[in-house]
């Protein structure tokens, strides 16, 4: 068993590493309510694609926040909060 945990854990800090990079170099991803339109996309009777109301989740923007970003700002914010 011992043989197994050591790649499950080289992979997990990998993953966990690439995850922080990439939260890093882009803090925000396509909304996926929206696919990144930032509204619902309606089809008229002769079925051609219409614009249809803006998305709540991310008020039209089409992006979010990620989770990991998210994650680090609250940890940031509570870190200068504490500090002061």
């Amino acid at each position: 068993m011992t043989p197994l945990i050591l790649p499950a854990i080289a992979a997990t800090i990998l993953v966990t590493l690439g995850y922080a990079m990439v939260c890093a170099a882009s803090p925000f991803g396509d909304c996926r309510r929206c696919g990144g339109l930032g509204f619902a996309l309606r089809n008229d009777r002769h079925g051609i694609p219409k614009r249809g109301k803006t998305c709540r989740r991310c008020k039209g923007v089409g992006k979010r926040i990620r989770l990991g970003r998210h994650a680090y700002n609250l940890a940031y914010r509570t870190w200068r909060s504490g500090t002061r």
